[in-house]
């Protein structure tokens, strides 16, 4: 199992480096533009805030952008989301179909492996990743506050880092599924499992009738604008993430341990 876990992390630590250098990269240089917008923050925050739906979809109408802590939520909280939500879709929809389709698991399980090893190995290799990559991700942005000389509001910066370390691994845990399933990289399926769940996120915020059903969705209780802003994160959102995280890999270990791969 170490050796499988090893290996996953080899393969896979290029692609960590880009997308956390990229993500991380672009949201510190987002909080380094801040103090040279400051100037013209103010008129742009109330114009913003009086956009109606606009403003209610990326929360600019409780935050002010005027503020090193709305500029955050609503600029680098948006980058983040996306960004860790893809990278968890990428590394994970083919993490167990990539053997099928590229003939390896000929050889893999014909050692003295079982499956349900391989998947925790595997899986355990994404966990270690996605944690990797937000801690990476936290510190750039935290040396951005530091060379702007602003004060971080530790209290929800971290609640924003735990939520969107959850969020990476709800879809994670989706896309884990999926490969399980399926025996070819469907990597666009994943990408667009994570655009369809923010999309669901924004619009819920617009719908009236919707917004009653955005715990359902893993951007609810990440949402930036929400935990800067002290809002209430409901305790729902929280218990669906769990449940469909642990049923996600139930599926997947079950399924998989029985399913016939193709030669």
């Amino acid at each position: 199992m170490i050796i499988i876990l090893k290996k996953e992390l080899r393969l896979n630590i290029k692609a960590f480096l880009v997308w956390s250098i990229v993500v991380g990269g672009l949201g510190m240089a987002c909080i380094l533009l801040y103090s040279s917008m400051q100037g013209t923050m103010k008129d742009m925050a109330d114009a913003f805030s009086n956009m109606g739906a606009f403003s209610d979809a990326f929360g600019m109408s409780t935050l002010s952008i005027a503020t090193i802590e709305g500029y955050f939520a609503t600029e680098v909280g948006v980058l983040h989301s996306l960004g860790g939500g893809m990278f968890a879709a990428i590394l994970s929809i083919a993490i167990l179909s990539k053997e099928e389709e590229g003939h390896t698991g000929e050889f893999l399980y014909s050692l003295p492996v079982s499956r349900n090893m391989v998947v925790a190995a595997k899986s355990l290799g994404v966990v270690i990743l996605l944690v990797m990559f937000t801690a990476l991700c936290g510190c750039l942005y935290a040396l951005g506050f530091t060379f702007l000389g602003e004060t971080i509001p530790v209290r929800e910066f971290l609640i924003f880092l735990a939520g969107q370390l959850l969020l990476d691994l709800e879809i994670a845990g989706i896309c884990l599924a999926i490969s399980a399933i399926s025996g070819k990289n469907r990597i666009g399926l994943g990408l667009g499992i994570t655009l369809l769940l923010y999309m669901y996120d924004i619009i819920g915020r617009v719908v009236p009738s919707l917004k009653e059903y955005l715990f359902l969705g893993p951007y609810s209780y990440a949402n930036a604008s929400v935990i800067f802003s002290d809002g209430d994160i409901s305790v729902g959102a929280y218990v669906m993430a769990a449940c469909v995280l642990v049923a996600a890999v139930a599926f997947t270990f079950t399924y998989y341990d029985k399913r016939d791969l193709a030669s």
